[in-house]
């Protein structure tokens, strides 16, 4: 069964409006952006009924003729929507975007709009929490308690930008000195070129080393000593790279 995690009021209220029309057959549809989990939710509520998707024109059509129960997603994707005939049929819709209101008036009972991530800071931590888990699993890193506060918060893309960020984040905190060697390696062999390369590569080592440098000790003049070169001269690489 899909699993369905939130705190969000709104989403919660979503949940109670399905429930309370699941024996009536009336067609329901769920608006949002990409990625904040229409599908899993619709999953969630009709775990046994069957799913297709709105990009296949032809199979939405033979499912319509076929059942009294359907779950369409990217409805948005479906041509010619005003000809459908959900009469006496259980549609559960998901889509990105509305694109004739009218038709979707005319077909839907029920208009649901499921608020981005942006909007459910109650459900970001159990999240970041899931997507924590599932790295961790899938790269074979050794479990530990990460403070889900020091977690990047991506949601330009809701979840899926959030996971590419999470899974970033386990994979740069888990890499030993071979394996940084061996991305810069990889790198340098295809971006190696001109007459001036190893000065504009040099940055690789140079930055990463300051902005460490100046966050764990907090001072220029004790990095430079640390660093073993001279203040000016660190002062000089911190211009040439642009660090704050």
């Amino acid at each position: 069964m899909e699993q369905f995690f939130t705190n969000s009021e709104q989403v919660q209220n979503i949940i109670k409006g399905f429930n309370l029309t699941k024996t009536l057959f009336v067609s329901s549809i769920i608006i949002g952006e990409p990625h904040i989990g229409k599908k899993s939710l619709a999953r969630y509520l009709f775990p046994e009924t069957p799913l297709v998707s709105g990009g296949n024109q032809e199979e939405v059509v033979k499912m319509l003729s076929e059942v009294d129960e359907l779950i369409i997603t990217d409805f948005e994707k479906l041509s010619n929507q005003e000809s459908l005939n959900l009469d006496n049929k259980r549609i559960i819709a998901t889509a990105n975007y509305i694109g004739n209101q009218q038709t979707i008036d005319n077909l839907f009972a029920f208009i649901y709009a499921l608020p981005s991530l942006k909007e459910r800071a109650e459900d970001t931590n159990f999240i970041k929490k899931m997507f924590i888990k599932e790295a961790q699993s899938n790269l074979m890193l050794k479990t530990v308690d990460i403070p889900i506060e020091e977690l990047p918060v991506d949601l330009r893309e809701n979840s899926k930008s959030l996971k590419r960020t999470i899974y970033r984040y386990m994979m740069n905190h888990s890499m030993k000195a071979e394996d940084i060697q061996e991305a810069i390696y990889h790198y340098i062999l295809e971006e190696l070129n001109g007459n001036n390369g190893y000065k504009e590569h040099l940055g690789l080592y140079e930055k990463p080393l300051i902005k460490a440098g100046l966050k764990k000790f907090g001072s220029q003049l004790q990095l430079s000593q640390v660093l073993g070169i001279n203040r000016n001269t660190l002062r000089k690489k911190i211009h040439e790279h642009h660090i704050d």
